[in-house]
């Protein structure tokens, strides 16, 4: 598909962390129509369909997502609209628009107990609430929308938006020591990288080559663990002078660290399929921590 202003695409969850990013690099190249969450309730299909059979999109990206992990333990409904109806609303849409579907979802649909990366193919067992909505989004999306991309993601973080490396940063200022979880490995991934990723499969995407369809992975390199990544924005934040002095950083055990939602220990995602499909490489999040004074 050709990125000019010709091509409409339409973006729900516009504010979260990867919607402003896609927003922001979409806006002078497509005609775009920029939707968050008070414009759209994509669970709301009456509400879907008015708005986007309007403005009649070629591509629907869905960034919009319930990610509060624990509390979906307890506000399971609310996680299941935006995860699970909310994406088979707007594949029911896409398919009358003869419209491509781009989905993003989670490393949380597998359990984490695998000992090599994840490829598209392995069995998925999600262990919390979240993990299970964003998996039925899934399924919703292949059975009721054949072109589709569903592009799971893992570890996400950027400069707007709620995530672990603001976090980190706003502790340090007020904790001179620290226990991050050093049992759980994945590939912390830039947001900003994940709206590349997606723009430039659009650019690819043909509709005449079905095959194209389907599930890829994309997510950061190289794989850590949440205690080093930890270690990583200290140091970058020491070395930009935002901090005076890093806080002791202790490793602990999820068991040492109990939350209402199980976080799969492995996230780690095989993302060569989406490099032999698309030449997309994956994310360098060392790169995306190069100007942390943005994500103040």
């Amino acid at each position: 598909m050709q990125l000019t202003k010709e091509l409409k695409v339409a973006l729900t969850g516009a504010n979260g962390q990867l919607g402003y990013q896609l927003a922001k690099k979409l806006a002078d190249k497509v005609t775009l129509l920029a939707l968050d969450r008070a414009a759209l309730d994509i669970a709301n299909i009456a509400q879907a369909e008015e708005i986007l059979l309007a403005f009649a999109p070629d591509v629907i990206i869905n960034a919009a997502a319930y990610t509060a992990v624990d509390k979906a333990e307890q506000e399971v409904e609310l996680a299941k609209a935006i995860n699970q109806r909310g994406p088979e609303n707007l594949a029911k849409v896409a398919t009358s628009l003869n419209a491509v579907l781009i989905h993003v979802s989670t490393d949380y649909v597998f359990d984490g107990s695998s000992d090599k990366p994840y490829a598209e193919t392995d069995s998925t067992n999600p262990k919390s609430v979240y993990g299970q909505t964003k998996l039925e989004g899934e399924q919703a999306i292949v059975k009721y929308c054949a072109k589709h991309i569903i592009l799971r993601t893992a570890w996400v973080f950027a400069e707007h938006g709620n995530n672990f490396v603001k976090t980190m940063l706003r502790l340090a200022q007020s904790r001179p020591e620290l226990g991050v979880v050093a049992d759980q490995i994945g590939g912390p991934t830039y947001a900003g990288d994940i709206a590349e990723a997606i723009i430039s499969v659009i650019a690819q995407l043909s509709t005449e080559n079905e095959q194209r369809f389907g599930v890829y992975h994309f997510s950061g390199a190289p794989y850590i663990s949440w205690h080093k990544f930890a270690c990583s924005i200290f140091a970058e934040a020491s070395r930009q002078k935002l901090i005076t002095s890093v806080p002791q950083i202790n490793a602990i055990t999820t068991a040492q660290y109990p939350t209402p939602a199980m976080r799969p220990a492995f996230s780690m995602l095989d993302c060569s399929k989406i490099q032999q499909e698309f030449a997309v490489s994956p994310s360098n999040w060392q790169t995306a921590l190069n100007n942390l004074t943005l994500y103040k």
